[in-house]
């Protein structure tokens, strides 16, 4: 087959697997896809496929870092600004969710960075997100790449296998019975959720995707309805955000459920492992005793290449001789968030964006970049950024350029093959086994080399990634 061939069965495959619901969709009436279809995968190196493989298990100490700094913070062993930084402007039952000893070493089950290979060949992690989507999407594009003989990382199955391993390894037994929650909030991932399941039963792994209100409670346990009847539920997949919790019922029966242990749950409802300013944290000079402690001689500077300067945006006032740290303009130290907002458009290459629990802090939204913006816009950004503080804290991060490459995709509109300058966001999957990680695949978001905000849009060509020779 040519390249348009391909690209038009894979086309004519998405609605067979049910992947999308296609009126949320603003594309060309024949396109079956939320994105642009490539002939082929991303492609990456054995090097690279080594470096995603190393990454992996140093996240997953980086989470467990992050659970300790919260825990020590709040009994005083460390900073208490600490854990009061992580539980800005969440409500109290939010907070004391996080903190039960039930939940006390559980960490997330899935961990999806966003990788962006940068100009000087190097990659840099922008964040961290620990209930991502598109894993069934990932999946569902694996196997119909898988199936044109590409060499896709993880494989056909990649996906499918290891989050069913996740969950086997949670509930330390092969015979468990799944229940992904969607929320209404998470309404546009649920047919890929729905397909998910469907994959999971194939291989021998009972799931149901179902709605909040749909669980069903008692003192024994929680069971949901499928498509086989009635299955009671021995792991809860929660795929729904915290700050949500007041618009989604039963959700309380839930959490009732996973304390009185009738039932797991993953990811654990820990906010403060959600909040991308863990990232300041990682720089922030009172911790770095910390941190070489926890992560060790070959994590810690691993991450240090790959992690951006992070800075949280905090309105309080420093004493005269205080500065903050790593953050300089022209080699002057800034002392005043709002020097920022005179400074030109060629110095403010920085991104600002929410920390989390909040609705702008996933998807790109909330997220400005400020050489990307008019003066005016970027000083309402950085007065909104700190007006904000107490309810949604927002991150300043250093900006880095992704790397310019060059990928083919199905023009339906000309009927007809284009070839788009592109900058690719990789985002690997690892599912959390035991005490290590399994890369299950790579998820490459391509998108136009003039967006400066890289993610799933409409105009970008989605492809799992594959290994070169």
């Amino acid at each position: 087959m040519d390249a348009k061939q391909i690209c038009l069965l894979i086309n004519d495959e998405i609605p067979k697997e049910k992947l999308f619901s296609a009126e949320k969709r603003e594309v060309h009436p024949d396109c079956n896809t939320s994105w642009r279809i490539s002939p082929e995968p991303f492609w990456i190196s054995q090097k690279q496929l080594r470096w995603f493989e190393e990454l992996g298990p140093h996240l997953l100490s980086f989470y467990r870092a992050c659970n300790l700094l919260y825990s020590q913070s709040t009994r005083g062993i460390q900073p208490t600004w600490v854990s009061e930084y992580l539980d800005i402007g969440k409500p109290e039952n939010v907070i004391q969710y996080g903190r039960m000893n039930r939940f006390k070493s559980q960490l997330p089950g899935v961990i999806r960075p966003d990788i962006l290979p940068t100009t000087d060949d190097t990659n840099v992690i922008t964040e961290l997100d620990s209930i991502p989507g598109f894993i069934g999407g990932t999946g569902c594009l694996s196997r119909l790449y898988a199936k044109l003989g590409y060499p896709i990382i993880g494989g056909k199955d990649g996906m499918v296998n290891g989050f069913a391993e996740m969950i086997r390894s949670l509930a330390k037994k092969d015979d468990v019975k799944l229940a992904i929650v969607v929320s209404d909030e998470s309404e546009d991932y649920r047919p890929e959720m729905l397909w998910l399941a469907n994959a999971l039963c194939d291989a021998g792994l009972p799931t149901a995707t179902v709605k909040p209100h749909e669980v069903i409670f008692t003192e024994d346990g929680i069971s949901v309805q499928s498509e086989n009847g009635g299955m009671d539920v021995d792991v809860v997949y929660r795929f729904y955000e915290l700050f949500d919790l007041p618009n989604i019922p039963k959700t309380e029966l839930i959490f009732y459920g996973a304390k009185k242990r009738t039932v797991l749950m993953t990811p654990p409802p820990k906010a403060y492992l959600e909040e991308k300013l863990c990232f300041a944290l990682f720089y922030h000079p009172a911790l770095q005793t910390f941190w070489k402690r926890q992560l060790g001689k070959k994590a810690y500077p691993f991450l240090q290449e790959i992690i951006p300067q992070t800075w949280i945006l905090d309105p309080r006032p420093l004493p005269p001789h205080a500065v903050i740290p790593n953050l300089a303009i022209d080699d002057v130290p800034v002392s005043d968030w709002r020097q920022l907002s005179t400074i030109t458009q060629k110095q403010r290459e920085l991104v600002l964006k929410p920390s989390g629990f909040s609705e702008f802090s996933w998807g790109s939204r909330g997220v400005k970049i400020g050489h990307d913006l008019p003066t005016e816009e970027w000083l309402a950004a950085i007065e909104n950024g700190l007006k904000s503080f107490e309810k949604t804290p927002y991150i300043l991060q250093e900006f880095h350029t992704a790397m310019r490459v060059r990928m083919q995709y199905y023009d339906f509109d000309a009927q007809d093959m284009q070839e788009m300058p592109s900058r690719p966001l990789l985002r690997p999957y690892y599912f959390v086994v035991g005490d290590t990680v399994k890369l299950g695949g790579i998820q490459a978001a391509v998108c136009p080399a003039d967006k400066k905000i890289l993610h799933g849009m409409v105009d970008s060509i989605i492809v799992p990634c594959a290994l070169r020779g």
